[in-house]
């Protein structure tokens, strides 16, 4: 099994939370892998910018880390790679979404309440519930 690091994180605009679309089949927070050469903070911030075009973000804190697998062609787990995601909290003034990467085809705004009934991967979900409230 192949073991990655990803960063990504919790952006807030008002009582709203940015969640993004990966594959044309989930919704996720933004994340992604960290490339050979960069911090996890930058890599948060390319992958925030990649998925939605937000690229003016103030840090507030780094929220931890948790592991879960790749998520499948079918929204299941896939057990050939292993991630450990490394979350950290921002805020935001920008409100047009305009995603750049085409893996990530969409992104919107989401009530805070209800954004771990939008995210696909239960490790997600979980991973929000705990932080919910510190946001």
């Amino acid at each position: 099994m192949k073991q990655t690091k990803s960063a990504g994180g919790v952006v807030i605009n008002k009582n709203r939370v940015l969640v993004v679309n990966q594959n044309g089949n989930s919704w996720s927070l933004p994340k992604g892998h960290i490339d050979y050469g960069e911090d996890k903070l930058d890599a948060a911030k390319r992958e925030i910018y990649e998925e939605s075009g937000i690229n003016h973000l103030e840090l507030i804190k780094e929220l931890g880390s948790y592991q879960r697998y790749k998520i499948s062609l079918n929204g299941g787990d896939d057990k050939s790679e292993l991630k450990t995601i490394f979350m950290f909290l921002f805020k935001t003034d920008q409100e047009v979404l305009k995603p750049i990467d085409p893996k990530n085809p969409e992104a919107k705004w989401v009530e805070k309440d209800k954004v771990a009934d939008l995210l696909t991967h239960r490790k997600d979900k979980e991973f929000f519930l705990g932080v919910v409230d510190r946001i």
